[in-house]
């Protein structure tokens, strides 16, 4: 579709020049597209240039002509799922649309309600379109589960594959989503906990899956020692390519084996800090995280997940216990934040608490 605009004409040896500077005076049409032929450049505007305009553009270019012209609007580029398949799906279906969507790497993690499932290759196609750094879209095919705490996913769009390379606060990870554990929504998490760590410091990560925590506490710091425990043997693995990758080999120890044994057969009395990242189970290791603690006071990082119903008290509370039964104390909760919403009216929460 064409449209009539006021436009400036310019030599094409000083387009680039004219279309920067009437983008710095706000004058230059965006809806519009610009024109060229052999010659000259034709440069839409969204209203005639005042005086000192006009001046302004005369001192660059010194050959310059305003006159009217035909030109065709720019295709708008749809920035909502709703935008993009509008008229392909009912009104109610559009209303089910899934508005969040993880990306790990270069793929796109979505969940479908069960009403759309029959539309998940035109749901999948709309992610790509969004999303253009996006090769995969997945779908997710049941709840996180297992020891390991993976789900499973099926490819609706793009390239058949579960691999990629995760880029988070200057780290990159490899990272299987079939295989192993990670959440792009935890990074502020990852990155506020290492900006707790002091140089010098001795940190276990009980599960520390691909090493999200463990890698940036490394590259942020270059007097540390982190030991990093996890029972999945595929994160391990991953784990300590993500190492090599970031060049961290010697300020991680990347460790297999459960949280508690290792704690209690490795790793006693060694932890200035310890992250437990394990919000389905965290509080059945509060004593390995206890056991891996000097004996002079510690940090804990816990995490656990909360019910909309219960108050921030009652996790306390619960922690406190754990602790205390021990033969340890929480001297001083440091922090409760929330970090994210999981299900409907359910939160994983953060607390740090100072341990004696």
């Amino acid at each position: 579709m064409s449209k009539e605009s006021l436009c400036l004409k310019v030599p094409k040896i000083y387009g680039e020049k004219t279309i920067i500077l009437a983008d710095e005076l706000e004058i230059n049409n965006r809806e519009l597209e610009i024109q060229k032929d052999a010659d000259f450049v034709y440069i839409p505007l969204l209203r005639r240039p005042r005086e000192n305009e006009l001046t302004s553009f005369t001192k660059q270019v010194s050959e310059l002509q305003l006159l009217t012209r035909l030109f065709r609007e720019r295709k708008k580029r749809a920035k909502t799922f709703v935008e993009l398949l509008e008229g392909r799906l009912t009104p109610h279906e559009l209303a089910s649309l899934p508005r969040a969507v993880d990306i790990v790497g270069d793929i796109a993690i979505i969940e479908i309600p069960q009403e759309l499932k029959r539309h998940g290759k035109i749901i999948g196609e709309a992610v790509l379109q969004l999303h253009t750094n996006v090769r995969t879209v997945l779908s997710k095919a049941g709840a996180v589960s297992g020891t390991y705490r993976t789900r499973e996913f099926t490819v609706i769009a793009g390239e058949q594959r579960m691999v990629t390379v995760h880029r988070e606060h200057g780290c990159k990870y490899y990272v299987d989503v079939a295989k192993v554990y990670f959440s792009p929504r935890l990074s502020y998490e990852h990155k506020r906990i290492a900006s707790l760590v002091q140089e010098g410091e001795t940190v276990v990560d009980l599960f520390a899956g691909v090493g999200p925590f463990a890698v940036l506490i490394a590259r942020n710091h270059q007097n540390v020692m982190v030991h990093a425990v996890d029972v999945n043997p595929f994160a391990v693995e991953l784990l300590k390519k993500n190492l090599r990758l970031n060049r961290v080999e010697n300020r991680v120890y990347p460790i297999l084996g459960d949280a508690r044994e290792i704690a209690r057969n490795r790793l006693g009395g060694v932890a200035d800090r310890v992250i437990m990242n394990l919000p389905e189970k965290a509080i059945e290791y509060v004593d390995a995280a206890c056991k891996t603690l000097k004996t002079s006071d510690g940090i804990i990082h816990f995490y656990s997940f909360v019910k909309a119903e219960e108050k921030p008290e009652i996790l306390q509370l619960r922690f406190t216990k754990a602790v205390e039964n021990c033969g340890r104390k929480a001297e001083k909760i440091l922090s409760v934040r929330t970090v994210r919403e999981t299900a409907p009216h359910e939160w994983q929460v953060a607390l740090d608490a100072k341990i004696h």
